[in-house]
């Protein structure tokens, strides 16, 4: 586990394959079971994630924002590997605002995987969101992937 200037990186053993995980990951139907933040809420009847350039949508609710809806771009997918996106705001959907979220797998054996959650804000150049990051703490990053590992158990 580490936080750097802009970004925050956490890492888990998981006991599930690769691919429980990835299944899990690439669902947004399933996204609110492991968001240690507590800010995921829903899909939007998003579709699998299938490749890079998908774009799926999320009902959101933050303390300071109330209900809102973030476009997710999918900016990294390797089967069983990983999977990334960058969110963009409602008002600008198309236009990522420069964090993304990114989960790596490591398989170990068949049914344990390491598995890392990179939250990068580096590329966040708007002034009025600057101050905003990080957004979510090294605590909350843990807890999802504390969730991840129940949500996986769970199916």
């Amino acid at each position: 586990m580490a936080t750097h200037e802009n970004k925050i990186v956490v890492t888990r053993t998981i006991d599930a394959p690769t691919k429980d995980l990835f299944n899990v990951l690439t669902l947004p139907a399933r996204h609110s079971e492991f968001d240690g933040s507590g800010m995921v809420r829903s899909d939007e009847k998003s579709q699998r994630i299938q490749s890079v350039g998908d774009v799926f949508v999320m009902n959101m609710h933050a303390e300071a924002m109330g209900d809102y809806q973030m476009h997710n771009h999918v900016t990294a997918l390797a089967e069983n590997k990983m999977v990334g996106w960058q969110p963009a705001i409602a008002e600008k959907p198309d236009d990522p605002a420069g964090w993304e979220w990114l989960y790596e797998l490591n398989s170990i054996d068949s049914g344990t995987t390491e598995v890392t959650l990179t939250y990068d804000w580096s590329k966040v150049t708007h002034p009025k969101l600057l101050p905003l990051f990080p957004a979510v703490s090294e605590e909350q990053l843990e807890e999802s992937l504390n969730q991840l590992a129940a949500a996986v158990a769970d199916h």
